[in-house]
């Protein structure tokens, strides 16, 4: 299913749900045992208040991705770790406001409580939830790149109860082992759907013409087995659109990839909200960057490149000076890549903590790019990539942000194949793009702060 325009496995819902009533529960139990009526309204809502705070501390140690999260040590690793961050804010929080506070201990005595709940209730949910009864198993149509690709990410997540259980071989003459096995040809279809108890057939033929079995699908999908293509099946388990064969039809034909005037009018409204009131929030941060990079090095506070915005039309960005005047002395753009020597020492921590991007939000007042979409790339580089990935131009259809899916999803990119990664992700965005899935992408985006992914 989609929440927020992004895919939610039904595994990863059930573990948050019941962990919200676990919390919740585990909090009120405590205040009932430290005599403090839970039943009250008024108390009702520190409870939740706390619930949220614990979730979103979970959320942001990774707890809900179960491809992650699949050993016993890792989950107590990352539980400690949120436990301890949670601990830190409702500290903090009630030290503040003493007023939000439900009673004196509770919360330690609902942290031991909550803890030992949640790591029984994962440790029953591994052992039921993987079980051969509860996964689903999946037959590839074709033994190509792409469908072996579409194997390895089904066989590398936990988070789907996808199982694959082989190939149908597009080339009857093909031979040689795999695993998963080819099982058999196009004509096979229907026995080894009865034979493994298929339930999902995914067709990952890369040349359609004249080798389709149509007649083998037509039959598996009437006696109730689902057949669906390889870009559908990759996109849900990536969040990602399989450009490496995708045909231009799919995209004509898929849904998605039409953004409404109502969606265009809010979004442009959130961006001059969020701008505004990052400029003034920010403005001591901003005050103190600009001072350190005039302290550090010879040069100017900020550093202005062109960037290429919507539809292709070239605009001038506007970012902290984080290298040296002379980075890119013989005239040619170069990739910013890991440990870079021209990045200066108030530069490394301007990228790390993206302070070097606050005065991006005046190209967002001014209408040049918005807080959420795709990265602006120069025209050097566009130039390049256009002539060496598909469909790459497509990413210039919505204006360029701050932050985007690329950037919470994937590292700092510095090559022609981490452009084309990230394309995969800009295209997802793009054919999902919505204010629900924006909001949720700034959400993200504050861990990728924290956290320092992506940053170089």
């Amino acid at each position: 299913m989609q929440l927020f325009n992004r895919y939610v496995s039904p595994r990863g819902l059930t573990v948050f749900g019941c962990e919200i009533m676990l919390i919740f529960g585990s909090v009120a139990v405590a205040a009932r045992a430290h005599g403090i009526n839970a039943d009250v309204s008024g108390e009702l809502w520190k409870i939740a208040l706390v619930t949220g705070l614990c979730q979103i501390c979970f959320y942001y140690n990774d707890l809900y991705d179960l491809t992650i999260v699949h050993s016993s040590r890792e989950l107590l690793i990352r539980l400690l770790q949120a436990a301890g961050a949670a601990s830190i804010i409702i500290a903090l929080l009630y030290l503040l406001m003493p007023s939000l506070a439900i009673g004196n201990g509770i919360f330690v005595s609902s942290l031991i409580l909550f803890l030992g709940a949640i790591v029984a209730w994962r440790l029953l949910f591994n052992r039921f939830a993987y079980g051969r009864t509860l996964e689903e198993r999946v037959l590839i149509v074709g033994t190509g790149t792409t469908a072996r690709m579409v194997a390895r990410e089904i066989q590398a997540q936990h988070d789907f109860g996808y199982r694959v259980v082989g190939f149908v071989n597009d080339v009857p003459s093909s031979s040689g082992h795999s695993n998963p096995p080819a099982l058999g040809t196009s004509e096979d279809i229907s026995r080894l759907v009865r034979d493994h108890e298929v339930s999902r057939i995914v067709v990952g033929l890369s040349d359609r013409r004249g080798r389709l079995p149509i007649a083998e699908l037509l039959q598996a999908k009437l006696t109730g087995t689902r057949v669906e293509d390889v870009a559908t099946i990759y996109e849900r388990l990536t969040g990602k659109i399989l450009i490496d064969d995708l045909k231009p039809s799919w995209l004509i034909f898929s849904d998605g990839f039409v953004v409404s005037r109502g969606t265009r009018f809010v979004k442009r409204a959130l961006d001059l909200v969020f701008a505004g009131v990052g400029f003034v929030l920010a403005a001591p941060l901003t005050v103190l960057t600009a001072l350190a990079v005039y302290l550090d090095s010879d040069g100017p506070i900020l550093y202005c490149q062109e960037r290429v915005g919507e539809h292709g039309q070239v605009f001038t960005v506007y970012k902290f000076r984080s290298m040296r005047v002379d980075a890119e002395e013989p005239g040619t753009p170069v990739w910013a890549c890991s440990g870079d020597e021209r990045v200066t020492r108030v530069g490394r921590i301007i990228r790390l903590t993206r302070l070097d991007e606050l005065p991006q939000l005046w190209n967002v007042l001014c209408g040049d790019m918005s807080f959420v979409g795709p990265r602006p790339e120069r025209p050097f580089f566009v130039e390049q990539l256009e002539r060496e990935i598909p469909f790459y131009q497509q990413r210039h259809s919505v204006k360029p942000g701050l932050t985007g899916w690329a950037q919470v999803k994937y590292q700092y990119g510095s090559s022609v194949e981490d452009a084309m990664e990230k394309l995969r992700y800009d295209l997802y965005y793009i054919k999902h793009l919505s204010i629900a899935f924006d909001l949720s992408i700034v959400f993200d985006t504050v861990k990728v702060i924290l956290f320092g992914k992506g940053a170089r």
